[in-house]
């Protein structure tokens, strides 16, 4: 078990506010499971038209608190609208969120747990992810208790335009970036920025990112602010990173 407690949540209220901030922004409510008496869901927006793809996560650890209250803050301000196709799934752990912990109830890692699929959480969510059609882009969201500022994982593997320093450029008008040589016992590509290896054969666990890069999408970030930074300024350092990347997708081209 992780020795690192957050603030409990009350996942169910929570998942409520975000299906009623949902409806109002014209979304759909997909429920693929329940844990605890919580549903499992995503929130989709099917909007009209050649659109991009974009497909984001939070709640995967319940001792992050910024990832879903960035995502319902953004949802409550309009932010996911006709630019793009939206899939959002933004309480993958509410046993966690409710224990204020990493793990789960059964004390699993779902973040973790992408390739053999242990937990009913895991295995409900990557069953809806296959129903689904291939993204443009994913972002999970997420927080570092470690860190000394904001960072991001990069999977990239057909060399696409990288959104890695234009989101960094955006965060750091709120947030310092992290300026360690070695993050998460990973040397960084660049400032702020890791590129692990991403062949998913060649992992011996899959994340949801790795899941995700194997099976749905050839550009993946995983967001990562810092814990120990106020609550409000997590938020906002999260929300200047999925923006911009938003933006940078969704520009007019020619």
């Amino acid at each position: 078990m992780s020795p690192v407690k957050a603030a409990p949540f009350d996942p169910p209220a929570l998942a409520a506010r975000f299906e009623s901030a949902g409806r109002t922004a014209g979304f759909r409510t997909e429920r693929y499971g329940e844990i605890a008496g919580c549903p499992l869901f995503a929130l989709t927006k099917r909007t009209p038209g050649p659109r991009p793809r974009i497909y984001l996560s939070a709640g995967m650890h319940g001792h992050e608190p910024a990832p879903p209250l960035a995502l319902l803050d953004m949802l409550e301000a309009g932010v996911f609208d006709d630019r793009a196709v939206w899939f959002l799934c933004p309480l993958l752990n509410p046993t966690g969120l409710t224990r204020g912990t990493r793990e789960n109830t059964s004390g699993l890692d779902l973040n973790r747990d992408y390739l053999d699929r242990r937990a009913p959480e895991t295995r409900a969510h990557a069953a809806w992810l296959e129903r689904q059609p291939p993204f443009d882009l994913t972002l999970c969201v997420h927080e570092d208790w470690e860190s000394t500022g904001y960072y991001l994982y990069e999977l990239n593997p057909n060399n696409r335009p990288s959104f890695a320093e234009p989101m960094l450029a955006a965060v750091r008008m709120c947030c310092p970036i992290d300026e360690a040589t070695t993050i998460d016992g990973r040397v960084i590509a660049a400032t702020g920025i890791i590129r692990p290896i991403d062949d998913p054969l060649m992992r011996e666990t899959w994340p949801e990112a790795i899941y995700l890069r194997a099976h749905h999408t050839t550009l993946s970030y995983t967001l990562e602010s810092p814990s120990a930074f106020p609550l409000a300024q997590r938020i906002a350092a999260q929300r200047a990173a999925i923006e911009t990347a938003i933006t940078v997708l969704t520009k007019p081209t020619g």
